[in-house]
């Protein structure tokens, strides 16, 4: 099967492009919003399947909202209109859309199904990851060097190992419809934190603990968006204690020992 990726710089585009050897297309190959130079690279290329990960902030989905139309419902729906199959990726945001990229990813999830019959739609949630300077990311690694962390503790949703992620989604190729894929459990970012700090033997007294209107983001978060898969994955606890043994020294680093990780 000829598989192409967009998003393919992000985290689970990346993954995916190394895991399953598909094209890699990011915005410099592709520009989705561009319905005319969709058509003209799924011309060319005659990918069996897409897989689109094009995502941008929430933060920045609340500042431009022009932006967020364009990546994500315009791009999702020109790629359904010309890719014969397309797996589309979705957040647990659209749960509680209490922000401009969720509800831009919630009209982009029912464009795409509604153009593609051949179209599978997944939700997924707190993607944590080797690659990526996030909070989910990085905390294990932060905290093992001593490092001072905030954690939020008054939000709540499910979490996901890339690479689970990606394991589940190539079983589900052929699948159509919209589906979760997540580690199972519901925890907070606090929760997630005092894990890691668990697996690496740090001081939980590195953990500060925040609420959510103490980070005073632009957009407003979904305090609880959990959500489970069909068949359920393993528990995220599970997930969190081999990422953190294979990764080791590799996981990312931050750019100040002295700078706090905030989630994002």
């Amino acid at each position: 099967m000829k598989i192409a990726v967009t998003g393919a710089s992000g985290l689970i585009g990346s993954t995916l492009v190394r895991r399953i050897g598909a094209i890699p297309l990011t915005h410099r190959d592709l520009d989705i919003t561009d319905a005319a130079s969709v058509r003209e690279v799924m011309s060319a290329l005659r990918p069996d399947l897409v897989v689109n990960c094009a995502v941008i902030g929430v933060d920045e989905c609340e500042r431009d909202p022009g932006l967020a139309e364009a990546v994500n419902v315009t791009g999702p729906s020109n790629l359904a209109r010309h890719a014969p199959s397309i797996i589309h990726f979705s957040t647990n945001y659209v749960l509680d859309p209490v922000n401009v990229y969720a509800r831009t990813k919630l009209a982009g999830e029912e464009a795409v199904t509604s153009l593609n019959d051949r179209a599978l739609v997944i939700r997924t949630s707190w993607v944590f990851g080797r690659g990526k300077e996030s909070f989910l990311s990085a905390v294990a690694a932060k905290l093992k060097r001593g490092e001072r962390v905030s954690a939020i503790t008054d939000t709540w949703a499910s979490t996901t190992w890339v690479e689970d992620l990606v394991t589940r989604l190539a079983a589900m190729f052929g699948t159509t419809g919209v589906h979760a894929i997540v580690n199972e459990g519901v925890l907070s970012y606090e929760d997630f934190a005092l894990e890691a700090a668990r697996l690496v033997g740090a001081d939980p007294s590195l953990i500060d603990r925040i609420t959510e209107a103490e980070m005073r983001r632009l957009a407003p978060r979904p305090r609880y968006t959990p959500m489970t898969s069909d068949p359920p994955m393993r528990p995220w606890q599970d997930a969190l204690a081999e990422y953190v043994q294979e990764c080791g020294s590799l996981l990312p680093r931050p750019e100040s020992r002295r700078s706090k990780l905030r989630p994002a």
